[in-house]
């Protein structure tokens, strides 16, 4: 069956992983010997992330404490203390298990974890070597890099304690991230000599994580599917799946077509468990499989969609009953037109235990223009349960960098302040927005990705899924995110979904009325030098600067720069540029058609001329490009500029 991951077998285990929750309470809990195997099972075994389990993940990073936006560039912030030559960077009481690092500054120098109190460090390697792939067991996909980010999902557990240390001048950014076992467990403390059922284990969570595109082995007979093939006109409700027995939804794929993209998401996801008053889903379904500013744009494991294939590999258990929906709602003034949907859903007849297991829940929220001085809110729930993802759109209302992408992230659960992040692409396990290579485009991996990034439209985004990482909360969790480094001063158009499983709904859902619905384009942009999609013509060569690009010719040359992703209209063109003791001239055309004649680029003393008026231009599908023609002169043959400006008339 095409489009379907592979999660293994699916057997349900019906007790919590350390089986300690218990109507009987004169019954001693008895914890089992944890260690690497019980944590790597964790990393594919997705049909435990319903589960609860004891412990509450907290993270130690290097942000700024005083609130600034110095999260590690000075270093001031990356360690707790100096012992001789080393930077002590976590300092951990046992029993826990660490399952999550980050950083996006790498270096050679020497990380050491020393465990239980020993004065021998056990790993003991260059710090890029956590994510390079070469030094085992820290392998590929679970350990890498990709989007400014390196990321290590490897666990380390440790049964007394556990103190990292850097040994080295400086450390900038990095996040640790751990969870403390129940007082009285005994854990199998890391070693780098893996048993082999370790290895067996670790090499299925290897490919698990290599399957993104692959297709599901055969499961179990008593897995069941029900498919749906119907048309949905503007105005209806279409139930795709009920069931009133009780049981587990393992898998969701449905084929819309191109109906969940462009501007308008109108057909929404309406999932209700049990007897909760209301949805435990209910967002436009472009959201929920990962769409980003009308476009699919993520393919993870846990969601996304492949090859026109929305799909949910989420768990989905349910105690007695279950209903899956989509509503087509009417948009005023505009003709929609009906939509084939396909649907198939798949489902296992094993109902929810409320004891050991949570309900599936989501929050979709969007605030078109967020509050000054208040961060955003990502999710809030209460009751028990845990947090399992965000899918984050951010839209930036002011053209220019993507700034509001400097904002914290901040998870406080059970009333206290469980982590604290250092960037909102870092929260991605991203790095370095507006540079090549790095956060500067949409890429999707395992669980953790970027949505998109486009300087010219002024947005980004961003994914996380959390396996081994979930979040248990007893009673209540908090998360938000700020936009921009200080203060939360930085207007942003911001749309996200939560994930969490739990005893009850979302109380801060809103309702996606038809202005929520409506995806924005700015009507100004901005392209900076570095993000530039350039070609140059004959006798044409360019340098890149920090700020500026310099084009040289020997007697005539031009530079294309690629207006793609700007919607078809009426512009007015600016650019910003420089006169140069070797400045020679130059002109601006649309394709053929000059846009500004011929212009003297030459002065004695170099002066910058800000952000100049040149013309309009009319940009489609067939003309979306400004070339930038350069003519030698007796006084020089170069042109120097910035930034290039559009602004829709």
């Amino acid at each position: 069956m095409k489009h379907l991951l592979t999660v293994g077998s699916v057997v349900i285990t019906a007790v919590c992983f350390f089986s300690c929750r218990s109507t009987n309470t004169e019954q001693v809990k008895e914890y089992p010997v944890v260690g690497l195997a019980s944590e790597l099972e964790q990393l594919f075994r997705i049909d435990l992330l319903p589960q609860y389990r004891p412990g509450i993940v907290e993270q130690i990073s290097s942000y700024d404490t005083t609130g600034g936006n110095d999260d590690g560039f000075s270093g001031r912030y990356s360690f707790i203390r100096k012992e001789g030559n080393e930077l002590v960077l976590a300092e951990l009481q046992g029993p826990g298990v660490i399952n999550r690092i980050w950083t996006p500054t790498p270096t050679t120098d020497t990380v050491r974890f020393y465990f239980d109190g020993e004065t021998v460090p056990r790993i003991n390697i260059p710090f890029i070597d956590l994510f390079s792939g070469k030094v085992f067991p820290f392998v590929n996909p679970l350990c890498g890099n990709e989007v400014g980010g390196y990321y290590c999902y490897f666990p380390v557990p440790y049964n007394k304690s556990c103190k990292i240390t850097y040994v080295g001048e400086r450390i900038q950014f990095h996040q640790i991230q751990y969870r403390p076992y129940p007082e009285g467990t005994t854990v199998e403390t890391f070693s780098e000599n893996l048993t082999d059922n370790a290895k067996n284990i670790l090499e299925k969570a290897q490919r698990f994580w290599s399957m993104q595109n692959a297709s599901r082995e055969e499961t179990q007979p008593e897995m069941k599917e029900v498919s749906r093939h119907f048309s949905l006109m503007p105005g209806k409700t279409a139930t795709f799946f009920s069931d009133n027995r009780g049981g587990r939804i393992v898998d969701i794929e449905m084929d819309c077509g191109n109906a969940l993209e462009g501007s308008y998401k109108d057909i929404l996801l309406k999932v209700l468990w049990d007897d909760d008053p209301t949805p435990a889903v209910y967002c436009p379904a472009a959201d929920f499989f990962g769409y980003a500013f009308g476009k699919p744009a993520m393919k993870s494991l846990l969601l996304g969609s492949d090859n026109g294939i929305d799909y949910c590999r989420i768990p989905m258990p349910f105690r007695k009953k279950a209903t899956l929906q989509l509503i087509y709602e009417k948009r005023t003034g505009v003709r929609q037109p009906d939509v084939e949907i396909k649907t198939k859903v798949r489902y296992l007849p094993i109902p929810q235990n409320p004891d050991t297991e949570g309900r599936l829940y989501t929050g979709w929220r969007r605030e078109t223009n967020t509050e000054e001085g208040k961060p955003y809110l990502l999710a809030q729930a209460e009751g028990k349960g845990h947090y399992i993802g965000t899918i984050q759109q951010a839209q930036g209302l002011n053209p220019g960098m993507t700034l509001f992408f400097e904002g914290d992230d901040s998870t406080v659960i059970d009333n206290k302040m469980r982590m604290h992040g250092t960037g909102s692409e870092d929260y991605y396990n991203g790095g370095w927005y507006a540079l090549l290579d790095r956060w500067d485009r949409g890429v999707s991996l395992p669980i953790h990705g970027s949505l998109d990034y486009s300087l010219p439209m002024a947005r980004t985004g961003g994914y996380r899924f959390y396996l081994t990482d979930k979040m248990t909360f007893e009673e209540n969790l908090l998360l938000t995110i700020e936009h921009g480094p200080e203060g939360n001063k930085i207007p942003t158009d911001y749309t996200s979904v939560a994930f969490y499983y739990g005893d009850r709904p979302s109380e801060t859902q809103m309702q996606p009325n038809e202005t929520l619905r409506t995806v924005f384009y700015p009507n100004q942009h901005v392209f900076f030098p570095q993000l530039m999609d350039i070609s140059l013509g004959w006798n044409t060569t360019l340098e890149h600067g920090r700020r500026r690009l310099t084009a040289s010719t020997e007697k005539e040359g031009l530079v294309r720069i690629m207006l793609n992703e700007i919607p078809e209209g009426h512009y007015k063109l600016f650019l910003s540029y420089f006169h140069t003791p070797d400045g020679g001239s130059f002109s601006v055309w649309n394709r053929q058609k000059m846009i500004a004649d011929w212009q003297d680029a030459y002065a004695e003393k170099e002066a910058f001329k800000e952000k100049q008026e040149l013309g309009t231009i009319d940009i489609t599908k067939q003309t979306n490009s400004v070339s930038i023609r350069i003519r030698k002169t007796d006084k020089g043959s170069r042109f120097q500029f910035e930034n290039l400006y559009l602004e829709k008339m």
